[in-house]
């Protein structure tokens, strides 16, 4: 039988450091089913982008499987989408939050998450997922956002993610609320237009925001070419205040504190120097923002997964 050749890109330095632990144990998985994977490590920001676009490039992979945390994998389908050419992408989530993993359903034992891509290999199933297109910039694979909180995923340091986990985003997050400035926005989408003073906007393609705020499942199709968009109004009051946050805790998207629509192109002008994240990573933006769709562009290795579609391509 001929052995599936993939590329794995493996963030050695990502969560709290299992992948090295059970580095051994995936590729034994992997190599037991008939899967040669070459590895690559990362050696700093940007670098699982270079790696995905020159791999798929090359031709000589049949898919692509990414070994870390939710920004590495935004950096791999970057790099992918970059490329230009289409290929099935796995996912093994050995980071912090790993919102996106736990969004899906994908399971954070990293053995069981092996063994996942090897029954979707194996029996060729992917499932299709949307991902957004950052102006001509990058893809992100759940969430562009803006305001606060949303710096704290690259700000803290990567010691104090291994060590605290995702207390250490809640710390400094806490940390941040009590100096958040609101943000005037002018937001455009479907021919409605919402300008005001926000402390949070967040162009989504998930069931979880950051482990704060919960979608209805039932609500969210992440194969169905919308996002799901979020703005939070800035309390001019203390009762503005507490409705906020009793809808915060309650995951309440209706409550008047929070602006919530669907669309599958958003527009935003935001002040200069607005700083954005992009599945967690920091970007960068001059001037105003457009934020699109790409319907069903991620061929997510994993039979597990939810909120997509799936589909035979094959063996």
């Amino acid at each position: 039988m001929k052995a599936t050749k993939i590329l794995m890109i493996v963030n050695p330095v990502s969560g709290t450091l299992r992948t090295r632990g059970e580095l051994f144990d995936i590729l034994r998985i992997l190599n037991g089913a008939e899967i040669a994977p070459t590895v690559r490590f990362t050696s700093g920001r940007g670098h699982a982008a270079v790696l995905a676009d020159e791999g798929a490039k090359s031709g000589e992979f049949e898919a692509v499987v990414c070994a870390g945390g939710d920004g590495t994998f935004h950096e791999v389908l970057t790099g992918l989408d970059r490329s230009g050419v289409s290929i099935p992408v796995g996912y093994i989530p050995a980071g912090t939050t790993n919102d996106l993993a736990n969004g899906i359903g994908l399971s954070t034992d990293l053995q069981e998450a092996a063994a996942d891509i090897v029954s979707a290999l194996r029996d060729g199933v992917v499932t299709e997922l949307d991902c957004g297109k950052f102006g001509d910039g990058p893809v992100f694979s759940y969430i562009a956002s803006f305001g606060a909180f949303t710096s704290a995923s690259y700000s803290t340091p990567q010691q104090a993610k291994n060590n605290l986990g995702y207390f250490a985003y809640l710390l400094q997050g806490i940390g941040d609320f009590f100096q958040i400035k609101p943000i005037h926005a002018v937001c455009e989408a479907g021919g409605a237009r919402y300008e005001g003073d926000f402390i949070f906007g967040g162009v989504c393609n998930t069931f979880s925001i950051g482990k704060i705020v919960k979608l209805d499942e039932t609500s969210v199709d992440m194969s169905d070419g919308l996002f799901e968009v979020i703005l939070v109004k800035n309390p001019k009051d203390f009762s503005e205040f507490n409705r906020l946050v009793a809808a915060a805790a309650s995951s309440d998207i209706e409550s008047d504190m929070f602006i919530f629509f669907k669309a599958s192109h958003v527009s935003f002008r935001l002040p200069a120097g607005t700083l954005w994240t992009l599945d967690g990573e920091k970007a960068e933006a001059d001037g105003p923002v457009d934020i699109s769709i790409k319907k069903r562009a991620v061929k997510l290795l994993s039979k597990a997964a939810r909120g997509g579609v799936r589909r035979d391509i094959g063996n």
